[in-house]
Protein backbone atom coordinates (compact mmCIF):
# COMPACT_ATOMS: atom_id res chain seq x y z
CA UNK A 1 0.00 0.00 0.00
CA UNK A 2 2.51 2.24 0.98
CA UNK A 3 4.69 1.70 -1.90
CA UNK A 4 1.77 2.21 -4.77
CA UNK A 5 0.85 5.90 -2.49
CA UNK A 6 4.97 6.49 -3.18
CA UNK A 7 4.94 5.44 -6.85
CA UNK A 8 1.74 7.85 -7.06
CA UNK A 9 3.13 10.17 -5.62
CA UNK A 10 6.26 10.49 -7.71
CA UNK A 11 4.31 10.09 -10.86
CA UNK A 12 1.89 12.95 -9.90
CA UNK A 13 5.05 15.49 -9.34
CA UNK A 14 6.27 14.14 -12.41
CA UNK A 15 3.27 14.83 -14.67
CA UNK A 16 3.08 18.39 -12.89
CA UNK A 17 6.86 19.40 -13.95
CA UNK A 18 6.05 18.11 -17.67
CA UNK A 19 3.05 19.84 -17.82
CA UNK A 20 4.71 22.58 -17.01
CA UNK A 21 7.71 22.56 -19.47
CA UNK A 22 7.43 23.42 -23.43
CA UNK A 23 7.62 20.07 -25.54
CA UNK A 24 9.64 20.42 -28.67
CA UNK A 25 8.54 18.33 -31.24
CA UNK A 26 11.46 17.46 -34.40
CA UNK A 27 11.23 14.86 -36.96
CA UNK A 28 13.51 11.52 -35.77
CA UNK A 29 13.84 9.94 -38.95
CA UNK A 30 14.28 11.55 -42.62
CA UNK A 31 13.10 9.20 -44.66
CA UNK A 32 9.50 7.65 -44.39
CA UNK A 33 8.06 4.81 -45.15
CA UNK A 34 6.46 4.96 -48.67
CA UNK A 35 2.85 4.33 -48.75
CA UNK A 36 3.26 1.04 -50.80
CA UNK A 37 5.87 -1.05 -50.95
CA UNK A 38 6.76 -2.98 -54.34
CA UNK A 39 4.60 -5.58 -54.35
CA UNK A 40 1.51 -4.80 -51.75
CA UNK A 41 -1.46 -5.16 -53.32
CA UNK A 42 -4.12 -2.31 -53.74
CA UNK A 43 -6.13 -4.17 -51.21
CA UNK A 44 -3.38 -4.02 -48.43
CA UNK A 45 -3.51 -1.95 -45.58
CA UNK A 46 -0.78 0.92 -46.19
CA UNK A 47 1.53 1.15 -43.12
CA UNK A 48 0.98 4.08 -40.40
CA UNK A 49 2.46 7.39 -40.67
CA UNK A 50 5.75 7.79 -38.65
CA UNK A 51 5.21 9.84 -36.05
CA UNK A 52 8.08 12.12 -34.82
CA UNK A 53 8.74 12.73 -31.24
CA UNK A 54 11.77 14.37 -29.46
CA UNK A 55 14.30 12.23 -27.79
CA UNK A 56 16.48 15.84 -26.72
CA UNK A 57 15.70 17.00 -23.13
CA UNK A 58 14.43 20.63 -23.55
CA UNK A 59 15.25 23.71 -21.85
CA UNK A 60 13.00 24.18 -18.75
CA UNK A 61 11.65 27.28 -18.88
CA UNK A 62 9.15 26.60 -15.90
CA UNK A 63 9.63 24.24 -13.13
CA UNK A 64 7.86 23.02 -10.22
CA UNK A 65 9.64 23.88 -6.60
CA UNK A 66 9.87 20.08 -5.05
CA UNK A 67 11.47 21.56 -1.07
CA UNK A 68 13.72 24.74 0.20
CA UNK A 69 16.59 23.40 -0.91
CA UNK A 70 15.36 23.40 -4.77
CA UNK A 71 14.18 26.89 -4.59
CA UNK A 72 17.56 28.49 -3.43
CA UNK A 73 19.82 26.26 -6.00
CA UNK A 74 17.10 27.24 -8.64
CA UNK A 75 15.65 30.02 -8.17
CA UNK A 76 18.17 32.73 -5.38
CA UNK A 77 21.32 31.03 -6.99
CA UNK A 78 19.79 31.33 -11.16
CA UNK A 79 22.17 33.15 -13.49
CA UNK A 80 18.76 34.40 -15.02
CA UNK A 81 16.31 36.10 -13.71
CA UNK A 82 12.71 33.82 -11.91
CA UNK A 83 9.63 34.63 -11.72
CA UNK A 84 8.14 33.02 -9.25
CA UNK A 85 4.17 31.82 -8.89
CA UNK A 86 3.22 31.42 -5.07
CA UNK A 87 -0.20 29.40 -6.07
CA UNK A 88 -2.79 26.75 -4.44
CA UNK A 89 -4.44 24.16 -6.60
CA UNK A 90 -8.32 25.19 -4.99
CA UNK A 91 -7.26 29.25 -6.13
CA UNK A 92 -9.69 29.89 -9.44
CA UNK A 93 -7.45 32.81 -10.20
CA UNK A 94 -4.72 30.94 -10.10
CA UNK A 95 -5.30 29.03 -12.85
CA UNK A 96 -6.03 31.46 -14.91
CA UNK A 97 -2.95 33.33 -13.95
CA UNK A 98 -0.90 30.32 -14.30
CA UNK A 99 -1.40 29.86 -18.20
CA UNK A 100 -1.01 33.27 -18.89
CA UNK A 101 2.08 33.68 -17.09
CA UNK A 102 3.72 30.50 -18.83
CA UNK A 103 2.89 32.15 -22.07
CA UNK A 104 4.50 35.47 -21.39
CA UNK A 105 7.39 33.74 -20.05
CA UNK A 106 7.65 31.59 -23.43
CA UNK A 107 7.64 34.71 -25.05
CA UNK A 108 10.98 35.55 -24.17
CA UNK A 109 12.39 32.50 -25.31
CA UNK A 110 14.92 31.55 -22.65
CA UNK A 111 15.94 34.91 -21.39
CA UNK A 112 13.81 34.15 -17.64
CA UNK A 113 12.55 31.15 -16.17
CA UNK A 114 9.76 30.28 -14.12
CA UNK A 115 9.40 28.77 -10.46
CA UNK A 116 5.93 27.36 -9.49
CA UNK A 117 5.42 27.26 -5.31
CA UNK A 118 2.18 25.99 -4.70
CA UNK A 119 1.67 27.38 -0.92
CA UNK A 120 0.04 24.29 0.45
CA UNK A 121 3.43 22.08 -0.18
CA UNK A 122 5.73 24.69 0.80
CA UNK A 123 4.25 26.72 3.58
CA UNK A 124 7.81 27.94 4.87
CA UNK A 125 8.79 29.60 1.64
CA UNK A 126 5.36 31.54 1.60
CA UNK A 127 5.62 32.83 5.08
CA UNK A 128 9.12 33.69 4.13
CA UNK A 129 8.45 36.04 1.39
CA UNK A 130 4.99 37.39 3.02
CA UNK A 131 2.39 36.14 0.39
CA UNK A 132 -0.67 36.57 2.12
CA UNK A 133 -3.16 36.16 -0.69
CA UNK A 134 -2.50 33.87 -4.04
CA UNK A 135 -1.69 34.26 -6.70
CA UNK A 136 1.39 36.02 -5.34
CA UNK A 137 4.14 36.70 -8.28
CA UNK A 138 7.63 37.58 -7.16
CA UNK A 139 10.13 38.68 -9.93
CA UNK A 140 13.60 37.88 -8.66
CA UNK A 141 17.08 38.30 -10.03
CA UNK A 142 20.53 37.86 -8.14
CA UNK A 143 18.76 36.37 -5.27
CA UNK A 144 17.03 39.73 -4.78
CA UNK A 145 13.19 41.09 -5.19
CA UNK A 146 12.81 43.18 -8.21
CA UNK A 147 8.92 43.76 -8.30
CA UNK A 148 5.61 41.61 -7.53
CA UNK A 149 2.14 42.01 -7.69
CA UNK A 150 -0.80 40.09 -5.66
CA UNK A 151 -3.78 38.76 -7.99
CA UNK A 152 -4.63 38.47 -11.55
CA UNK A 153 -3.56 40.54 -14.51
CA UNK A 154 -3.49 40.35 -18.29
CA UNK A 155 -1.44 39.43 -20.80
CA UNK A 156 -0.12 42.96 -21.84
CA UNK A 157 0.29 43.62 -17.77
CA UNK A 158 2.56 40.83 -17.24
CA UNK A 159 4.35 41.13 -20.56
CA UNK A 160 5.53 44.09 -19.42
CA UNK A 161 5.80 42.58 -16.36
CA UNK A 162 8.09 40.21 -17.62
CA UNK A 163 9.65 42.77 -19.62
CA UNK A 164 10.96 45.17 -16.59
CA UNK A 165 12.75 42.28 -15.19
CA UNK A 166 14.98 41.04 -18.30
CA UNK A 167 15.61 44.85 -18.49
CA UNK A 168 13.40 45.79 -21.93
Amino acid sequence: MAYRQFARRVWVLSVKDLRCSPISISPLASARVPSRAPGWSQWSPSPAPSRSLSLAIPRHACFNVQDAEDFTERVINSSLPVVVDFHAHWCGPCKILGPRLEKAIAKQQGRVTMAKVDIDEHTDLAIEYGVSAVPTVIAMRDGNIIDQFVGIKDEDQLDSFVGKLIGQ
